[in-house]
């Protein structure tokens, strides 16, 4: 057997052919396997903020530590007055980091840098 971290990279085209639920269980069955997931176009709102429910549900009674999870906006301006009256205040992600929460450690987020720390079991 192997040792160490395994990273799944999953691209925007195959994100955009699931639903968000099946985006959603993918994530969460790969990270309690101990697997980082990386997304190169990360979630929307509402599917981060459902991933987050999810992984709350499932904390504790079985060992599992949770999720950690780091996105960066894909753009760098703040929303015009279109976007905020059309409600669409909160930019999509686009490269997003989410792991175990044991294994993994975001040390630093800018602009166009995501910095993490990653341990094996």
């Amino acid at each position: 057997m192997q040792q160490g971290v395994q990273i799944d990279l999953i691209s925007e085209e195959r994100l955009s052919a699931l639903t968000s639920m099946e985006k959603i269980h993918m994530i969460l069955d790969n990270v309690r396997e101990g697997t980082i997931v990386i997304l190169e176009k990360g979630l929307d709102p509402e599917e981060q903020s459902k991933l987050i429910e999810m992984t709350m549900h499932e904390i504790l009674p079985d060992g599992f530590n949770g999720i950690e999870i780091e996105s960066y906006p894909s753009r760098d301006h703040a929303p015009g007055f279109l976007q905020r009256l059309l409600g669409r205040s909160v930019p999509e992600s686009r490269l997003t980091v989410i792991g175990p929460a044991n294994q993994l450690r975001m040390i630093r987020k800018d602009k166009d840098i995501i910095s993490a720390w990653v341990s094996s079991r």
